[in-house]
């Protein structure tokens, strides 16, 4: 792979952070954050804004029947697979105002700078907005691109509903967000995804920059414990089939395991915990969970999973309720494109940055991305390691340094021989 070229140009920082302030407008939630769920009005708005702002490049757009937005930007020899960038503009119900809107408008700042240099490159560039990478309104969350690099199947993405019963297909229709280009198309050179770190690693060591290698293994599960209600007085402790004793208890070994963990890397996160029809002062009869587990070893990560479903079972037979365990999704240890990253290495080099290579605890886009064209991610370090939170916030000069880093890499990219 070339170096950078020597025509390397620099963006625009406070156009970009115009742009991230402005599309912060779009679906403000009630502290300063945003709320785009993904195939809502507010979401459909997003989209709107950027593709006027690359209507005005004159750049060119399709949408395929996922949602998915391909914004395509003509290169010298058109008929090369195009390199990509993007990210996502949905958010969490009361998500922050850089979780992949920061990988899309930093993405749009490259075509702009471009733009304003008069530079057509000899790749065409693509700006992907993939679909419900979430997962906050419809589950799984990085549906979009699962579903069109064929590692979802078009069943569940479309048939996915939310709390109201709105299938993920009802919904695309609904914002006139489904297109006619074939899921798969068109054919990628490469991806590249700049992101929030959503952790806070690069932070504390004074990093302004990371080079992401990989993303860690992540499984979902849905547990549900059926016991017997009962009333609080008059039922003896020990006649009781509590499903919420089991499922504390369940939780509380699991943290001890997790906690074990010799590199420190096993994540563990009950992110909902639901007593059905609860009441002060009856024995619930039935509670539901949502899990998630991660490591960066899928060897470890299956270890964990083993004892997970071997606690509950424990659990739930010492109480005598019953157990129904279901491993919603997987996502497997994901490694990125080996050149793709020395192509960082030489872009961090040549502008005498800093930026270490790190895994990524969070899925992206990136991680389907990654199995059917060469993959990388760029992060940038957010405040306290703050994300999926209102208060999530990236300084200028990162969120900056980051967009001249996948500007630099693109290009060179985009101008290779």
């Amino acid at each position: 792979m070339s170096s950078i070229p020597h025509r390397s140009i620099d963006i625009d920082a406070n156009r970009l952070w115009d742009s991230l302030m402005q599309m912060a407008e779009v679906g403000p939630s009630p502290n300063g954050g945003s709320r785009r769920l993904a195939m809502t009005p507010e979401d459909a708005d997003g989209r709107r804004l950027l593709l006027d702002w690359v209507e005005a490049l004159g750049c060119t757009w399709q949408r395929d029947k996922a949602g998915n937005l391909f914004i395509r930007r003509a290169g010298r020899e058109d008929h090369l697979p195009p390199v990509s960038m993007g990210s996502h503009l949905d958010t969490q119900p009361l998500g922050g105002r850089f979780d992949g809107v920061l990988g899309v408008l930093a993405s749009l700042e490259v075509l702009r700078s471009l733009h304003d240099n008069a530079i057509t490159t000899r790749r065409p560039l693509s700006l992907i907005v993939w679909t419900n990478e979430e997962g906050s309104r419809f589950a799984p969350a990085m549906g979009g691109s699962g579903v069109w690099t064929g590692r979802l199947d078009e069943a569940t993405f479309f048939g996915a509903s939310d709390s109201k019963g709105v299938t993920l297909g009802e919904a695309i229709a609904a914002c006139g967000e489904a297109g006619d280009l074939p899921l798969g198309e068109p054919e990628l050179d490469a991806y590249f995804e700049l992101h929030i770190e959503q952790g806070p690693v690069l932070e504390e060591q004074g990093h302004p920059l990371g080079i992401v290698t990989g993303v860690q293994g992540i499984r979902w599960y849905d547990l549900s414990l059926r016991g017997q209600s009962a009333h609080a007085g008059p039922t003896p402790m020990s006649y009781r089939r509590d499903p919420l004793l089991a499922a504390t208890a369940m939780i509380q070994r699991m943290r001890e395991v997790v906690m074990a963990d010799p590199d420190g890397a096993a994540r563990l996160t009950v992110g909902d915990f639901q007593v059905v029809e609860p009441s002060r002062n009856v024995v619930p009869g039935e509670v539901r969970l949502l899990l998630d587990l991660r490591h960066v070893s899928d060897e470890r990560l299956d270890a964990l999973d083993a004892e997970l479903e071997r606690l509950a079972r424990d659990a739930a037979d010492a109480e005598g309720v019953e157990l129904t365990f279901e491993r919603r999704w997987h996502s497997p240890v994901t490694p990125f494109d080996d050149a793709l990253i020395d192509s960082l290495r030489e872009a961090v080099k040549a502008r005498e940055l800093d930026a270490p290579c790190m895994m990524s605890g969070a899925g992206h886009d990136a991680v389907h991305l990654s199995h059917v064209t060469p993959t990388v991610m760029i992060f940038v370090p957010c405040r306290d390691g703050i994300s999926h939170n209102e208060a999530e916030y990236a300084e200028p000069e990162h969120c900056a340094l980051g967009t001249q880093l996948l500007c630099d890499a693109v290009l060179a990219r985009a101008e290779r021989d």
